[in-house]
């Protein structure tokens, strides 16, 4: 199916409202794994923790680092006290701290309205701009250092679940919402697959020579946003910061030449390296921002393997695996899932494309 005909109907589905994860299971490795074979078009049913037997020493898995900061903050409006949600998405000028945010309820937001943070007012806003119906730039009013100040949003925020998962933050969502690699705050979303990784499978991974490499995309809203156009061809993808290291590069090259497996841990790696690709197929190091958008049909040329999760209906992050499985197989995949009872979404079971 190419390009021109895969339209957003394509990546229809109905999932039972039982399958949504909506809580991380006890244990981080105890999820089960899908494993989809792209040359024979057969699924097996395993555990996470035999991911360790799919793969052999010397193959490589580049995993996103990111770590996703309390992006979420509560605050009254000036005169009125109306409740507020902020929803921080990306710092527009570290000097004279401005911030492009989403508010809720938006028409209540004005240029020129005053938000307050903390039971003590510890924290000012002040509106600017309007960008969207919903955008809002905010200039934070505080005299602190930028270090004081990412404090102060940690204390006074909350980690921003997806509004799917239909609950609020409770208290295991600040550490399960985290991969335990995370190192480089600034994503307002979870890489998903990496949820996964407990450091007893980090450490197995080691002593089977297996090397975990890393990059750093900051999932912004974007990835989430809705389809709305027929023509997927059409829909623009939010630009999120990228940064691929040396390190990274050279050991993904290294194995590219001694024909290693190279394996994608998420859709953002896989979005990442795809990014910056020479012409002869390797690997460059990349510093600033992407809005690549991938879908049928894609030549990959980076990764080939990659581990993901069950994701929702219709989204960029669904079209992109469809992209590297085949579309007809990969519906045919979560068909399967749905049948087997697999747990979908970012607190889900795992889905291995080989």
């Amino acid at each position: 199916m190419s390009a021109q005909r895969m339209k957003l109907s394509h990546f229809r589905f109905d999932l039972p409202e039982e399958q949504i994860a909506r809580y991380p299971l006890d244990n981080r490795e105890d999820a089960r794994m899908m494993v989809i074979d792209r040359k024979t078009g057969t699924f097996e049913h395993k555990m996470f923790k035999d991911i360790i037997n799919v793969f052999d020493e010397g193959d490589v898995f580049v995993a996103n680092n990111t770590k996703v900061f309390p992006a979420r903050l509560y605050g009254n409006k000036e005169k009125t006290g109306a409740v507020i949600e902020v929803f921080l998405l990306r710092e527009l000028n570290e000097e004279s701290m401005l911030w492009d945010v989403l508010v809720d309820p938006a028409r209540k937001i004005r240029i020129g309205n005053k938000l307050y943070f903390g039971e003590n007012d510890e924290l000012v806003a002040e509106v600017i701009d309007n960008t969207t119906s919903r955008g809002r730039t905010l200039r934070f009013l505080f005299e602190g250092s930028k270090a004081d100040f990412i404090k102060k949003i940690s204390e006074l925020g909350e980690i921003p679940l997806p509004r799917y998962l239909d609950r609020g933050t409770e208290d295991i969502d600040s550490e399960r919402f985290q991969t335990i690699y995370g190192s480089v705050e600034g994503a307002v979303g979870a890489p998903a697959a990496g949820l996964h990784f407990s450091k007893q499978i980090l450490k197995r991974l080691e002593i089977k020579g297996i090397d975990m490499s890393f990059l750093t995309l900051h999932i912004g809203l974007g990835t989430f946003r809705e389809v709305v156009v027929e023509d997927i061809t059409k829909h623009k993808v939010d630009s999120e910061q990228l940064i691929i290291p040396q390190s990274c590069v050279e050991r993904v090259n290294r194995a590219k030449s001694e024909e290693r497996r190279i394996c994608a841990i998420g859709t953002t790696a896989m979005r990442a390296m795809e990014t910056s690709v020479s012409t002869t197929n390797t690997l460059k190091p990349f510093t600033g921002w992407t809005n690549k958008f991938i879908f049928p049909k894609y030549d990959f040329r980076v990764a080939d393997s990659l581990l993901t999760n069950f994701h929702t209906p219709q989204s960029t992050l669904l079209m992109l695996q469809s992209a590297f499985a085949g579309h007809e197989l990969i519906m045919e995949a979560y068909n399967e899932a749905i049948k087997e009872g697999y747990r979908f979404y970012v607190y889900g079971d795992a889905l291995l494309i080989k």
